[in-house]
């Protein structure tokens, strides 16, 4: 095919000798584009993940919100304004966990248990491979929370509730002493 495209363009246009090589060329040159930009990109991937784990790497509410607006102005320079204002808009509803005590930072912070109920699910999903209607598939989730629920998983004490209460003790002590 490619031999009969150089042969007819040669016979009408000889002018234009050898113009399948550039058209091959200019897509070669396409590709290999495209996959620096693609490289490009995951690199830019990692360094916004990079920079989001620093956020909430910090020690305190204060130096996360501090370390926020350097990632908003890193983002802007690299100009990512759209993840810049989704970051600006964000925070202070992503670092809202900094208020409650430092033991319970990390389960509140992350969604786990929803994440383990979903995998345990799509596991089981899978091994049944398609379903004949959506009400088998209900039927097949129900189960597994029933089943959740009914065992010890379930009655495991995710957060220690104690430690809230003394926090809310010392902060009502706080405010009785200044009022």
């Amino acid at each position: 095919m490619l031999n009969l495209m150089k042969t007819a363009v040669m016979s009408d246009n000889s002018h234009m000798k050898g113009f399948e090589l550039n058209l091959m060329e200019v897509a070669r040159l396409k590709a290999l584009h495209r996959q620096r930009s693609q490289r490009r990109d995951a690199d830019v991937v990692k360094a916004v993940a990079g920079m989001l784990k620093a956020i909430h790497a910090q020690e305190n509410r204060e130096a996360a919100l501090s370390k926020a607006e350097a990632v908003v102005e890193k983002l802007e320079s690299m100009r990512l304004s759209k993840a810049a204002g989704v970051v600006r808009e964000g925070i202070a509803e992503t670092l809202s966990y900094y208020y409650f005590p430092r033991e319970h930072w990390l389960r509140i912070r992350t969604n786990n248990m929803l994440e383990r109920i979903m995998k345990e699910i799509r596991r089981r999903t899978r091994v049944v491979g398609s379903f004949p209607d959506g009400h088998s598939a209900l039927m097949l989730a129900a189960a597994r929370l029933r089943h959740i629920a009914g065992t010890k998983w379930s009655t495991a004490c995710y957060l220690n509730m104690k430690r809230l209460v003394e926090q809310e003790k010392s902060a009502d002590m706080e405010v009785a002493m200044v009022g």
